[in-house]
């Protein structure tokens, strides 16, 4: 399954874990890192903290990460959204 972020056509895992870079975006790494949400990291912390986007899973004391399933989810319902609208 394919989803999209910013109009890069980006491959996410069946299952498994994102980090936020890989969420939001990175536009310094090499290659840069397409936003599959197009937000920034402090919007989208924000968001967690309001309940609007997924809550994130500690991996380790200093690694956070998300669902790749939650994410699906988020991007499908916002995609279903925007339909309806």
């Amino acid at each position: 399954m394919s989803d999209q972020g910013r109009g890069a056509c980006v491959r996410l895992p069946e299952a498994g874990y994102l980090r936020l870079s890989q969420i939001v975006g990175d536009k310094k790494a090499t290659p840069p890192i397409p936003a599959l949400i197009p937000v920034g990291k402090t919007t989208w912390w924000k968001g967690v903290k309001e309940n609007r986007y997924p809550q994130p899973v500690k991996i380790s004391e200093r690694c956070t990460a998300w669902l790749v399933e939650d994410i699906r989810a988020l991007i499908d319902s916002a995609k279903s959204a925007k339909e309806d609208a």
